[in-house]
Formats: C-alpha cells, structure tokens, sequence
C-alpha cells in the first residue's frame, strides 16, 4: 500500500489488557492471526516481491488455507492460483561490469548503467580521464551544468546527459562515463522504468566513491574495461482465488494484497540508503491477508446465503494493482453479478489510544450510510472517505462500478520499512475489526444487490511534490513508453482538454513523458491556472491538447 507517512504509536498493554476480554473463539481467532502473520512475514519470505520465489510460498500457503476452509477453486484453469505477467522494467544483468587497471569496480556502489544506456562492450583500452579522443570511452563532469541549474525548474539531468552522450557518439566516443567532481550525485541513479529510447553508445555513472578509489587522478592513464547488459525484468505473479457457491443470484468479492517490498528493489522502501534489507510487510498486507483467511472461515460457516463469497488474495498491489486490475480485466465470474468488494489493506496497527478504523469507499453505495454504523458499542471509532478510489486494490473494482469499501487502521512509522514485523500487530484490535466485518457482510446479506454511485477521485501520491493534478488514473500494467489513462476524472484538466480512456500521454508541455516518473516529474512544473499543451497517442494518431490545470 502506498500512502503518505506519519506516526501512530502501539500502548502495548492496552493490547493485553482488550486481548483478556476475548470469546474463546475470538483468542482461537487470534492465534490463527498469529500464525499466518507469523508465516508470511518471515524473514524466509524474502518480503514477498511480487514474482519471487517468496510470494510463490505465500500463494502455497494461502491455497492451503483456503483448502482446509473448504473453499472451491476459482482462478485458472480449475485452479486457485491466476497467473498474470509482471514487467518490472529493466534490470542489471550479472554480465555488466567495469574493470580499472584489472580492479573490478562494485555495481551500484561505485558505478551503475543508466537506463537507456546501450548494451555493449569495449575490450581493454588506455584512457585519459581528461582527453576526449574518437574510438574511446569519454568522461564527462557534470558537476558545473548540475550546479547551474539548481534552481532551475525547467533543466532535466536526464535530458541533458541523453543530449551529451548523443554528441559524444556522434564525435566517435564509444561510451560515455559521467562523474559529478561536486559529489552532488543523488538526482542521477538506475531508473528501471525509464521507457525512453536507447541511446547510441553505453553510459555508466561513476559515484564519487568508485571515482575516488579508482579514478582519482586526471592526469594518469588507465586501462579501462567495460561491459553493459541491461534486461527486461519479466516475472510471473499470481492472485488466489477462492469461492463459497451459494448458488445466488450475486457475489460478494473479499479482497487483500499479500505482496510486499521484497528486499525494496522496485524503489518503494522508505528507507533511501545502506545495504539492502528484507521488508516483511506484517502489516501492510499480511494483516490484511489474514483477515481475508479468517474471513473465509467465518462465511463459510454463516447462514448468511443470499451471496456467493469470493476471496482473492492478490499479489502485486505494490508495483502499482497489477494483480486486482489483472483480475477485474480477466474475472473468473461475471463482474456484472458482483454485488460489492471489501479490500483489507493494514488492518493490523489499531491504535489503542485513538482506536479508530478508517472506511474507505463510503461515497460509492447509498447503502453504505444505513449500515456502517448499526452495530453497537464498537471497541473503535469509524471515520469515513467517501472516495472509491486509492492506492489500493478496491480501486480497479471501482473501476467497474461496483461498490467498494476499503478497511485500514492507519499509517505508522514502520511504513514501507524492514521494521514492519509481527511483533507490532495489534491482534485483539485486528480480530475486532474481522468481527465487525463478518456482522457487516451478514448485515448486508438481507438487502437487495447494491446501487452503485460514482465519486470523487483520489490522487495516487508519489515522492515528487506537485500541486496540480491531470485528472487521470494510471495504467500502472502498461510497459510502453508514456503514461496509459485507465480512468478520467469528471470535472478535471484532463476532462475538459478531451483526453480519453486507453490514450497514451507522452508529452506535458515541453517535457517528454516516457514513465510515471517523468509524468510526475513534469506535473511538479506547473501549478493551478497554468495553461499548457498535452501530447497523447490514441491508437495510430498522436494529439496534441490544449490543458488549463484546475482546482
């Protein structure tokens, strides 16, 4: 899950003290908690990277879950598991290496490719760092164009060093080697969703680390060897599905995310530097992936029939809802009889102090306001949203218009850190919370299918500050070059500019878009009342829009 980070602190004994109030089924609850959590957020998971060998333990596990439940398959193929490709983008293969006077230089510390770098190789040869000589590598300080350009909003460290090396190669350098002598390095690293085209001639980085320990001295020669070999990362993710047929005439669709970070190589750790760590997501999701277990258990046993039950827990929600938009464009049922979705997502870190669950998707059903607060003395508050959209996988169901209503108990400090482990749940909070959506769902079993109500949308946030919004919903799925619209706004810039559903942005005023990245980078350019143009691809035509940004 991705969210903006703030503090919430866990009274530990508050926990035990509610934890000696439990029914002996709830402390059985608890316990199946305890280990499910505790499973899926070992250290032997890995973080359970969507794609990795981790998350394929975790899909084994919750499969054998769902079979001693007694749930029916409902994935692929008479299956439990939905297989759906993922395109992490460009990886570093092992080939690529960079030797100085026969010492090997370490990848990523002292040196990376960039992304659009071009694959090669250049066989041992003598170079001066300061000569700029035709068939040899170049290398360039960045440090004065950098320096410059600091306050300047409209300079892109990207685009000029894609300017550089294009006038290297068309000199006849064979790489292009860049430093920056100020030390002032941390704009530039390995974008692996960089979609741009691919340059003409290999370019690395140098860090000043690798730059001082090995290529310090600017009158020497070198015998420089180099190899670049970028990749495409392609892996393989896959939701479980579960079913409990009812033989009705509707079906409610229970959602949580079971992926994590991994060891943070998609770039979505909070934490920036030092070596890499294992992210166990104990609770964001494996506290949600347990009460959709437990879930399951309960409805399996209700009397509650006038709905079937599906229970999906999905993998890559961190990379962006692959796995819910996977689904929702390939349903193993037919979404038109989905009655709502519920998505779980960190339900485990309920504040003893402030003890308040926050319900997203309020706005998405007028049903929603009769039934939330029927039930009595809650041990916690209920504080609504009313948007059906969010980082979360309840979005690719709203998507298709079907209500949804989204359960989490609040950021912390632990967010997208390895700190985030069993040990921090609230357990008696979380089993609460299962509680009260197992009466919710019984609750709404009398009621008839449930309308639908369109409502406001909620901005995916990132770590580029911006104040203006396009309007649109990313396809986070798409591996081309530019940003796809899955979704727009009513009422936005991207609305009143004509952009529509399934066109490509590549082009935001004077900046190219060729990721989320860049898309983000060049909405921080602009701020509300500016007018500018939008250059879109739809199908074989490529426009251009004129764009006012708006509140």
């Amino acid at each position: 899950m991705k969210k903006i980070l703030f503090v919430v602190l866990i009274c530990s004994q508050g926990a035990f003290v509610f934890s000696q109030r439990l029914k002996k089924a709830d402390r059985r609850m608890m316990e199946n908690l305890k280990q499910t959590i505790g499973f899926l957020a070992d250290d032997k998971l890995e973080g359970r990277r969507a794609g990795t060998h981790g998350e394929q333990l975790a899909a084994e596990y919750i499969v054998d879950q769902f079979k001693v439940i007694g749930l029916a398959p409902k994935g692929s193929d008479g299956s439990y598991l939905q297989p759906f490709g993922i395109d992490g983008g460009k990886q570093i293969n092992k080939a690529t290496r960079f030797l100085v006077d026969g010492k090997k230089l370490v990848l990523q510390k002292d040196f990376f490719p960039l992304a659009f770098s071009a694959n090669g190789n250049i066989a041992e040869v003598s170079v001066a760092t300061s000569l700029s000589e035709k068939g040899a590598p170049w290398f360039m300080d960045i440090e004065e164009p950098v320096e410059e350009n600091r306050d300047n909003p409209h300079f892109d460290v990207y685009e000029y060093i894609r300017k550089e090396a294009g006038i290297a190669a068309g000199k006849g350098a064979t790489a292009l080697i860049l430093y920056n002598s100020g030390n002032d390095y941390h704009e530039v690293q390995f974008n692996r969703k960089d979609r741009s085209p691919v340059l003409a001639v290999p370019v690395v980085y140098l860090t000043p680390a690798g730059r001082k320990a090995y290529l310090g001295d600017a009158s020497a020669i070198y015998e420089i060897q180099l190899d670049v070999e970028l990749g495409k990362d392609e892996r393989t993710g896959n939701n479980v599905v579960g079913y409990i047929n009812n033989n009705a005439a509707s079906t409610v669709v229970i959602g949580a995310h079971f992926d994590h970070l991994g060891y943070g190589e998609d770039g979505n750790s909070m934490v920036r530097s030092g070596p890499a760590q294992i992210h166990n997501g104990a609770d964001d999701n494996a506290s949600g992936t347990a009460a959709l277990i437990e879930l399951a258990r309960v409805l399996k046993r209700s009397k509650a029939k006038k709905n079937n039950y599906l229970f999906i827990a999905f993998s890559g929600e961190e990379l962006g809802l692959f796995g819910s938009k996977y689904f929702t464009d390939h349903p193993t049922i037919d979404l038109a009889a989905v009655n709502y979705m519920i998505n779980m997502d960190m339900v485990g870190r309920l504040n003893d102090s402030a003890k308040t669950l926050t319900i997203g998707g309020f706005g998405t059903s007028p049903v929603w306001s009769d039934v939330l607060f029927a039930q009595k003395k809650l041990p916690f508050k209920i504080k609504t949203d009313s948007s059906g959209t969010g980082p979360s996988d309840h979005t690719s169901f709203y998507r298709k218009n079907i209500p949804v209503l989204f359960f989490f108990t609040g950021l912390h400090h632990d967010y997208h850190k390895p700190s985030d482990d069993a040990d921090k749940i609230n357990y008696a909070g979380e089993v609460q919370i299962i509680k009260y959506i197992a009466g919710l769902v019984q609750d709404l079993n009398k009621k008839d299918k449930l309308a639908f109500t369109p409502t406001r949308e909620t901005q995916t946030t990132t770590g580029t500050r911006f104040s203006v919004t396009l309007g649109i919903m990313p396809d986070y799925t798409f591996n081309g070059a530019g940003v796809k619209v899955d979704g727009v706004s009513d009422g936005r810039a991207a609305q009143h500019a004509g952009i529509k559903e399934g066109d490509v942005v590549v082009q935001l005023g004077e900046y190219p878009v060729n990721s989320m990245e860049t898309y983000m980078k060049a909405l921080s350019k602009f701020k509300v009342g500016d007018k500018t143009t939008v250059r879109v691809k739809r199908g074989n035509e490529e426009l251009k829009l004129d764009i006012t940004f708006v509140k």
